[in-house]
């Protein structure tokens, strides 16, 4: 298989009034989105994951940035989760009839159109599935596999589960056969990426780009900590980033196309993490 590799770093959102001075210009009449694109060449976009998208903002968010710009969306969760609560998360469980249903994924894609030429990934982000929800892994990537051999064409699609037993052989497999992409998670109660790179990573074949994360473990304590101002580094994550950095590096000499998105929970300022990281791979000659 031909790639060609190619390094994105962005953040997982832009709408951060605490950025100015980082990201932002006083006083500038430009929008958020058009001042962060100046800056980096993808965001991703989160705001999907709990509605439908509007095809208006797309459009809107389409115009903000430049031709060479890259969007990764999630999709939205109606998609990926198998079941609703009745109340809140203390309610029973009711199935979810439109998990990895094909007609809701056609009508998102249709939503979605205006962004067509900006579209990096589309980032399929399923929650820890217990046996009630899943009774197995092996009916997950059944399903999963059902899904994708029917989808419709469109923009590559990269696929983050948060059952760290099911990241294996079989689970890898299926992407190489379907052309997908891995979305490894750095944080919450997910193993490190790096880690899970260095046991898995020959399996990794695309041509669905790679997606890496950076979420950090503690997202509650990160916002108590910071008190809802992302403009500095409140825990440091040097030792990680070191480990993210050589990965990275590996699958650019492996000729991947990688999306790098970094939260304001992983170190409390993504824009300042991000700066972190840029120095390193200037260090090792990458990106």
């Amino acid at each position: 298989m031909s790639r060609v590799a190619a390094l994105r770093i962005g953040t997982s959102s832009w709408k951060y009034d605490s950025w100015e001075g980082l990201v932002y210009e006083a006083g500038s009449t430009a929008s958020y989105l058009e001042q962060y694109a100046r800056r980096y060449d993808t965001v991703e976009i989160d705001q999907w994951f709990w509605r439908m998208p509007d095809p208006a903002v797309a459009q809107e968010y389409r115009l903000a940035v430049p031709e060479a710009f890259r969007f990764t969306v999630k999709v939205p969760n109606s998609l990926t989760l198998t079941h609703h609560y009745s109340k809140g998360k203390q309610g029973p469980l009711r199935p979810n009839p439109d998990f990895l249903s094909l007609e809701l994924y056609a009508r998102f894609l249709a939503s979605i159109e205006p962004l067509a030429d900006r579209l990096g990934a589309l980032i399929f982000q399923f929650e820890y599935l217990n046996k009630q929800k899943m009774p197995s892994q092996a009916e997950f990537l059944e399903r999963l596999e059902a899904f994708f051999a029917a989808a419709p064409g469109g923009p590559p699609c990269v696929v983050e589960p948060r059952n760290p037993r099911w990241l294996d052989a079989a689970y890898f497999g299926l992407l190489r056969r379907r052309g997908l992409g891995h979305c490894f998670l750095e944080g919450y109660y997910m193993p490190g990426i790096a880690g899970l790179y260095a046991k898995w990573g020959g399996e990794l074949a695309g041509p669905a780009p790679v997606v890496l994360r950076l979420h950090g473990p503690d997202r509650a304590g990160m916002e108590k900590a910071s008190g809802g101002r992302w403009d500095r580094i409140v825990q440091a994550r040097d030792e990680e980033i070191e480990t993210v950095v050589d990965m990275t590096a590996q699958l650019l000499t492996r000729g991947f196309e990688i999306y790098l998105n970094v939260n304001n929970h992983f170190e409390g300022s993504a824009p300042l993490t991000i700066g972190k990281i840029r120095l390193l791979l200037q260090d090792r000659g990458a990106g």
